[in-house]
């Protein structure tokens, strides 16, 4: 199945060309660093693009001040990894001149353009920054360091928001008897905590204070004006992301959970042209956000919009969590849906402790080897038994009806007839379910009465409601909120709104196709009604 990343061979020196070295020299200055100098630190803004020319810069474990890593950077080699594409983004590895080193130093800005017009010189730089992340992702290298996810909901959500968004940290469990772990319990008062760099414990931690660390919220000091303002990372956000900074357009992708919207849970997509072993959902949209900001395009997560209003010179501002407002020329809602929170007796007290609305690695292995249960019947639930079923103990999949939906994929329901550790419950219900600390049993009612049954992990993939609550009535809705879309005479575009300069595309459009596909279909095409938009003069 295709992953982040390419082969991890580019790991290996690849010295660029002698004519893409003479280009970075003209927009360089030469730094010098004597042996034991830090040429970067954790928390430091990733604004340089750093090339050796002489010497030699190594990883730093910041807990001890050694190396942490045997290969290190060397003449025709850079520093950083993919985050150097998002504006804001900041070291998560410290970097020491191990000898005295010579380097050719690059603003971002400078080094994006040159990548802009060096397609050659940015496709091996892309490609060298992706293997890295993948490499610091599989080899759990990272600053940022969880400890006891399995027993606190809030360090479990830190935990799925790096994990889907692609961000390495290491994991520890709090009963393990290793050194490591008993120092950093020791650094946390022997509390479930998230810890980041050497000795900062995350007071309260939740996803948006470990993006402000890592420079993924919004960078207000670098203004909050855009041409246009996506609404949602999911795959017809991030498509329309790629072709907003393609087109030259000023974008700002807004997502509250992580990129990758609803379609990042799927563990394994089979039907997407171009990937015939299958890819993972986050890993799909991964590679387009990495598109998008290699065009300039920003993100910031994890924020949400909470209000829409339109000013009287046309622009449109959204005020975000927080406070925060961003003003745009045209807005594109690409907000998906979610799953609904059902009314189960007990279901609050066990979210982020059994109860899931993912199944990603993350899940899985808080799961492994339990029973598992999943109540939906469409393609998601389909995807993740049988992601699920390589890790737990079994999978039972739950439906009120007597059929699994319409929309699942024949190949999926043939292959959760055929698998050995998938159990399809027809006509049953959850009615209650019940554990101490972390879920163990949930009850069911069934054609044959109530029946109890062990389970180590509840995924409610089911009710899915589209996300417009934050449109404060300027578009029309459908009687079930989702966005109508196509009803503008004065112009004609499928995604328009019934607001000039308000567009939807995606699930979250009324009439949609719920595919990965068709979203990343809609998310490219609106961009030339949104680009002619933005162009038109006053008078138009």
């Amino acid at each position: 199945m295709e992953t982040i990343g390419a082969d991890l061979e580019v790991m290996r020196r690849q010295p660029l060309a002698d004519d893409h070295v003479a280009a970075l020299r003209q927009i360089s200055e030469t730094v010098e660093y004597a042996a034991g100098d830090m040429v970067a630190d954790v928390g430091d803004l990733m604004d340089r693009f750093v090339y050796v020319l002489d010497g030699e810069i190594e990883v730093v474990n910041p807990y001890t001040g050694e190396r942490w890593v045997e290969s290190t950077l060397g003449p025709t080699q850079f520093m950083g990894d993919i985050a150097f594409l998002n504006e804001g983004s900041v070291m998560t590895l410290p970097m020491r001149a191990a000898k005295a080193t010579r380097t050719l130093e690059a603003s971002r800005p400078k080094m994006l353009q040159l990548m802009s017009d060096i397609p050659e010189l940015s496709d091996h730089v892309i490609t060298v920054f992706s293997a890295r992340r993948r490499a610091q992702f599989e080899q759990n290298r990272s600053t940022i360091k969880l400890i006891g996810a399995d027993r606190d909901a809030k360090v479990q959500r830190v935990a799925s928001f790096l994990a889907r968004n692609r961000i390495p940290f290491q994991s520890f469990d709090m009963d393990n008897p290793d050194q490591e772990t008993a120092r950093l319990c020791d650094l946390s008062s022997h509390k479930p905590s998230v810890i980041y760099a050497k000795d900062h414990v995350v007071e309260d931690p939740c996803p948006r204070k470990v993006a402000r660390l890592l420079g993924l919220d919004l960078n207000v000091e670098q203004g909050l004006d855009y041409d246009v303002l996506i609404v949602g990372g999911g795959p017809a956000g991030v498509a329309a992301a790629v072709y907003a900074g393609a087109e030259g357009l000023s974008a700002l992708v807004v997502e509250d959970i992580a990129i990758g919207g609803q379609a990042g849970t799927s563990s394994r997509i089979e039907n997407y042209m171009g990937f015939p072993t299958g890819i993972s959902g986050a890993d799909l949209v991964y590679r387009g956000q990495i598109q998008a900001m290699k065009f300039g395009t920003r993100f910031a997560m994890p924020r949400r919009v909470e209000a829409l209003e339109k000013r009287a010179d046309g622009t449109f501002c959204a005020t975000l969590d927080g406070g925060d407002i961003v003003c745009a020329k045209a807005i594109l809602v690409a907000t998906g849906v979610q799953y609904r929170k059902l009314p189960l007796e007990g279901r609050e007290d066990f979210e982020g402790a059994g109860v899931f609305y993912a199944a990603t690695e993350m899940e899985a292995r808080f799961c492994s080897k339990k029973p598992v249960a999943i109540i939906g019947g469409g393609n998601s639930a389909g995807q993740a038994a049988m992601y699920l079923s390589r890790a737990a103990h079994h999978v039972h999949i739950l439906i009120r009806g007597n059929s699994l939906a319409d929309s699942m994929s024949s190949y999926l329901r043939d292959r959760l007839e055929a698998d050995p550790k998938v159990t399809i419950h027809y006509g049953t219900q959850v009615a209650s379910m019940s554990g101490d600390n972390w879920l163990s049993h949930i009850c069911l009612e069934t054609a044959d009465g109530p029946e109890e049954m062990e389970c180590g992990g509840l995924f409610i993939m089911v009710g899915a409601a589209p996300n417009t609550g934050w449109l404060s009535d300027l578009v029309d809705l459908d009687d079930k909120g989702f966005v109508k879309t196509g009803e503008m005479v004065a112009q004609p575009s499928p995604f328009q709104t019934s607001a000039e300069g308000i567009y939807a595309v995606g699930d979250v459009r009324a009439g949609s196709v719920k595919r990965v596909a068709s979203s990343v279909g809609e998310g490219s095409v609106v961009m030339s009604a949104i680009w002619n938009h933005v162009h038109a003069s006053p008078a138009d």
